[in-house]
């Protein structure tokens, strides 16, 4: 769905199950931003997150939850200490997201 509503807009993208795919994908491609789920198998989107800081400090991050075994906010809450990590809590409306990813790529003001 994610990746439908991106491409529908003109952005290309690369889709990945979990964060170790994503590493794998960040390696081969270049991105301008990344757009993660905090929850994912094999590398959570925590993880993924600080190991993309880590190694891709100038890279725009965005990351979704709609909560597990707690709730959202803490997931997206706990993403934002690592970095300038935009967040978005699901559900979210399809307007909201594009928007969110727009403010990605707008200069800075």
């Amino acid at each position: 769905m994610l990746t439908q509503m991106l491409e529908h807009e003109g952005y290309e993208v690369h889709a990945a199950e979990n964060g170790e795919e994503g590493m794998t994908l960040i390696g081969r491609y270049a991105f301008d931003l990344v757009i993660t789920d905090m929850i994912m198998p094999v590398k959570d989107g925590l993880k993924f997150i600080m190991e993309l800081v880590r190694e891709y400090p100038d890279l725009k991050i965005m990351a979704i939850s709609g909560g597990g075994a707690i709730k959202a906010e803490r997931y997206l809450t706990m993403a934002s200490y690592l970095g300038d990590i935009a967040t978005l809590e699901k559900p979210f409306k399809r307007d909201v997201l594009l928007e969110m990813v727009r403010q990605q790529f707008a200069p800075p003001t």
